[in-house]
């Protein structure tokens, strides 16, 4: 095991339902992401599943994961992600993010929701790493940008912010009864390489009107929350010269899994 690094880099990363745990090949790219990265000394992660305002930070008192979906077999609601708890990120982000008039909340009852531990189990199986997860307090691509901004400095010391969300995300295309790797829709390969592209040429602008400028964007977003935590990563990374690299693509039951890390 690599001793935790200082400045750290920037991810967006899609979170799969709980059944990634059952994808080989996408459980491996997860893990061996994490290998890859510096090891960080905590976890900042902001999931497509939680929105709240003003901003709210998950349980640093140790509250048991948030199994926010339904309709699954029974051991998906058995997973265990017993991570530390982040007291002092959590004051770090008090610091940063709150405004006078408007305090960062806590929500000590929440534990860690799917878009959260569910890519964690697999980049650090451990579970040995403090973790905080911080709610979207808009879906404003702009204000999540500032968000980002305001907490890039916990990068310095040694705190990997994550967000995670979904490349594409239209549950009417999402098919169990065929095959994780069957072609996806047009609509979604489609957005799926204008995000590719847009993302490698580092056009924030193009990004921000992602709505009008990317083709299907409506069909891959028919809601906005699984793209948005993508502006968060961006604002934190916002000072670095360095362009995103994607890390992880193809497909999984016709949804983009593409996953960037956004600076070194």
């Amino acid at each position: 095991m690599t001793a935790p690094s200082e400045r750290q880099p920037v991810l967006y990363l899609s979170h799969g339902a709980p059944p990634l745990a059952d994808d080989a090949t996408w459980t491996r790219q997860l893990r061996d992401w994490g290998c890859d990265l510096p090891r960080p000394r905590r976890i900042l992660i902001v999931s497509a599943h939680w929105e709240e305002a003003p901003v709210a930070l998950s349980s640093t008192t140790g509250a048991p994961l948030t199994y926010d979906f339904w309709g699954f077999p029974d051991h998906y609601y058995s997973v265990r992600y017993d991570a530390p708890s982040a007291p002092s990120l959590a004051h770090d982000v008090e610091r940063l993010v709150g405004t006078p008039g408007m305090p960062v909340q806590r929500e000590e009852s929440r534990g860690l929701d799917h878009g959260a531990y569910v890519p964690l189990k697999q980049m650090y199986p451990g579970a040995d790493i403090p973790v905080l997860q911080m709610s979207m307090p808009t879906l404003d691509p702009r204000t999540l940008f500032e968000l980002g901004r305001r907490i890039a400095p916990l990068r310095d010391d040694g705190t990997l912010i994550i967000g995670s969300g979904f490349t594409t995300h239209n549950l009417s295309w999402f098919n169990p009864a065929g095959g994780a790797d069957d072609t996806p829709p047009t609509a979604s390969s489609e957005f799926d390489q204008w995000a590719a592209e847009t993302m490698a040429a580092g056009d924030v602008d193009g990004l921000m009107d992602f709505l009008h400028k990317a083709p299907a964007a409506r069909q891959a977003h028919p809601r906005t929350e699984h793209w948005a935590p993508l502006y968060v990563s961006l604002g934190a990374s916002a000072d670095d010269s360095t362009t995103a690299t994607s890390v992880i693509d193809g497909f999984w039951y016709g949804l983009s899994k593409r996953s960037w890390q956004l600076s070194a």
